[in-house]
């Protein structure tokens, strides 16, 4: 394969074997296990990926984020533009036998917002419905206090449940399975958190029947234990390949080796709210002033980091350096957003003119089993930072544990991902840059309570205007405020590498999900 095919065409196979006959059924290793069994809990893709084969949507996503008809057939603004007709599709049940209808739409609405301790909520994307009106059983409207051209972007990535799971229904009601009453291609028949979560085909599917009776998907969070369970024959898929074997990997004759382009941006959250940061301290640990309110000082930290050496040393060559939240060519993007240069006179200076001309000492927290060498980066961001004179530590932990913690505010400086559900740059400035706002669903990711009225009109403008590319000046404008003023430290986008059998080949997805319907036979 060649190592730079992704940037070429996004999507590239390698070496093809002799065609075999395929199993039944099929085993499939993750990098991160999925955090709660409930399609509303957690908006993170490690739990998108299971939901998508579980639940559909009503408008689905193809491998780019194409909106593809789902539980709908037809979709689009009527005469009126603050309302959208949704034509549904008939004679598809739930996995339970009950039909579905537009009952199962509106409940599924009015669940989003309200599901209790939601780490990163769905909401950001129902927020804007005021109303779900029932046309009748198979016509749904969505009315909204001014226009909403988004509409359907944002309900491609909600998953519609059945309205007879009942108003009570809660997270540990999905997770024993009882709840989890989708009309997807696979139906969840276990969930042993930390062991493995099986699926069954739906032999009814509205879409046709999937290729494979059982579908079996195992958190292994280390990636050499990956690598040896393809290798071994335990497993047939694997995501995350480590970027360390793909090299090695490419000369196997028993394994194909599957690479594509990602949405996912590497950042890091900077706490620029607090007076005192938690974890932000005087050489010598006394208490100061948070010194990340200034944007001086994140300009520096920013210059600080070289971005082509994460990527060549730490990816091995597979990301590409990032400036902004979203790789070229996605909506909304800005062309005039530049990678920043690797600085570290100018940060220095920076930091002198801020007042921290000596230095201050500052701990990076982050995941050590959610992104691909997330640890290694954080590492990697810690030495740079202490060349510029930063006392420089690193404290990384198991994802299941990190995130509640980040979201409780408890870092100072977070090592995150975001992958952009819906496909275009109102994702990412929605949840993790505008002003955090609980009641309207809005920053609900932004753990580092950045805030600008600026950008947070462009995004509220934005999202009510009808023309494309109006709106997309609009969310480009707020994208180059917002890296200006460095609301987050974006440093690279995933390239992503699937392992496979030498008789099956894997379709990328630019949402990196990791799907048994994007397997298939090598015919």
């Amino acid at each position: 394969m060649p190592r730079n095919a992704w940037a070429a065409a996004a999507v590239a196979a390698a070496m093809f074997a002799p065609a075999m006959a395929h199993a039944e059924d099929l085993t499939i290793a993750v990098a991160s296990e999925a955090t709660a069994m409930d399609p509303h809990y957690h908006n993170t893709g490690n739990n998108n990926q299971i939901m998508a084969q579980i639940y559909d949507r009503l408008i689905n996503q193809g491998p780019n984020q194409e909106l593809l008809p789902g539980l709908a057939e037809s979709w689009g603004p009527t005469d009126d533009p603050t309302v959208w007709e949704f034509r549904l599709r008939e004679g598809v049940t739930f996995h339970d036998g009950s039909p579905f209808t537009a009952e199962d739409v509106a409940y599924t609405i009015a669940r989003v917002p309200n599901v209790p301790n939601s780490p990163s909520s769905f909401a950001i994307y129902t927020a804007d419905i005021t109303e779900v009106e029932i046309v009748d059983d198979y016509t749904v409207r969505f009315h909204t206090a001014t226009p909403y051209p988004l509409m359907a972007n944002s309900l491609s990535t909600i998953y519609i449940v059945s309205a007879d799971i009942g108003e009570d229904a809660s997270t540990e009601c999905f997770n024993d399975g009882a709840c989890a009453i989708g009309t997807g291609p696979y139906r969840q028949v276990e969930y042993t958190p930390g062991d493995r979560i099986v699926l069954e085909a739906n032999a009814d599917y509205w879409d046709g029947a999937p290729i494979w009776d059982t579908v079996t998907i195992r958190p292994i969070s280390s990636p050499a234990a990956r690598v040896a369970a393809l290798l071994a024959g335990d497993v047939d898929v694997i995501a995350s390949v480590p970027t360390t074997d793909i090299a090695q990997l490419e000369d196997n004759d028993d394994v194909n080796l599957w690479q594509g382009i990602s949405n996912r941006v590497i950042y890091l959250h900077i706490d620029s709210d607090r007076e005192v940061s938690p974890h932000v301290t005087a050489i010598g640990g006394s208490e100061i002033e948070n010194p990340l309110r200034d944007v001086r000082v994140r300009r520096a930290l920013s210059m600080a980091i070289d971005r082509e050496a994460i990527v060549d040393d730490v990816m091995e060559g597979i990301a590409i350096p990032a400036g902004q939240l979203l790789p070229a060519g996605f909506f909304g993007v800005s062309d005039t957003i530049e990678v920043p240069d690797y600085d570290p006179d100018g940060a220095r200076a920076l930091l002198e003119e801020a007042g921290y001309g000596d230095g201050f000492a500052v701990t990076i927290h982050g995941p050590n089993d959610r992104y691909i060498n997330d640890a290694a980066v954080a590492q990697a961001i810690a030495q740079m930072w202490s060349r510029i004179g930063l006392e420089t530590s690193v404290e990384t932990m198991p994802r299941s544990v990190y995130f509640g913690r980040a979201s409780d505010l408890e870092f100072s400086v977070m090592l995150v991902g975001w992958g952009a559900g819906s496909g275009e740059a109102s994702s990412p400035l929605r949840s993790l840059i505008v002003t955090n706002d609980a009641d309207r669903g809005l920053g609900g990711a932004n753990r580092g309570r950045f805030s600008n009225a600026e950008v947070d009109a462009l995004v509220e403008e934005a999202m009510q205007t009808v023309d494309d590319d109006a709106r997309a000046a609009l969310l480009a404008h707020a994208t180059e405020i917002a890296m200006d003023q460095v609301a987050i430290i974006p440093t690279h986008f995933q390239v992503n590498t699937w392992g496979t059998r030498a008789d099956l080949e894997y379709e990328p997805r630019t949402d990196e999900y990791t799907l048994a319907t994007s397997v298939t036979p090598i015919e």
